[in-house]
C-alpha cells in the first residue's frame, strides 16, 4: 500500500509542468480541479468522504531507554488538533507515519 501512495505521490508532482508546482507557507503543492476521470470535483461529496475518513497515526517514543511505537485512530476531524497537541506539548514524541482508512472497509 505504501509503494502505491508513493507512486501517487510522485505522479501528482512529476506529471505536471515544473511551473505548475506552486510554493505556499513552506509547502510545495498542485493545485487540482478535477479528478483522476476528468470531473469537477463536489465540495459535498469531498465533504462527505473526508467524514468517513481515520488516519492511524504512528508516534515513536523513547521512555528509560527503550523505543515503543503508539498508533492512534483520528477521525478525520481531529487531525489537525492532534497533530497540533504535539506543538503544545500534550503529547511528545515523533510522528512516523500517517496512514488513512475507512473503518466500514473493515472486515
Amino acid at each position: 500500500m505504501t509503494d502505491d501512495i508513493n507512486k501517487k505521490v510522485i505522479d501528482i508532482f512529476s506529471s505536471r509542468n515544473k511551473s505548475s508546482v506552486k510554493y505556499y507557507a513552506g509547502f510545495s503543492y498542485v493545485k487540482l480541479g478535477r479528478d483522476s476521470n476528468g470531473k469537477k470535483f463536489n465540495a459535498e461529496h469531498l465533504t462527505q468522504y473526508a467524514q468517513k475518513c481515520h488516519y492511524i497515526v504512528r508516534v515513536m517514543r523513547e521512555i528509560n531507554d527503550e523505543v515503543y511505537l503508539y498508533s492512534y485512530d483520528v477521525p478525520n476531524s481531529e487531525l489537525f488538533k492532534f497533530i497540533k497537541s504535539f506543538e503544545n506539548n500534550t503529547l511528545d514524541g515523533t510522528i512516523i507515519e500517517i496512514d488513512k482508512y475507512f473503518p466500514e472497509d473493515l472486515a
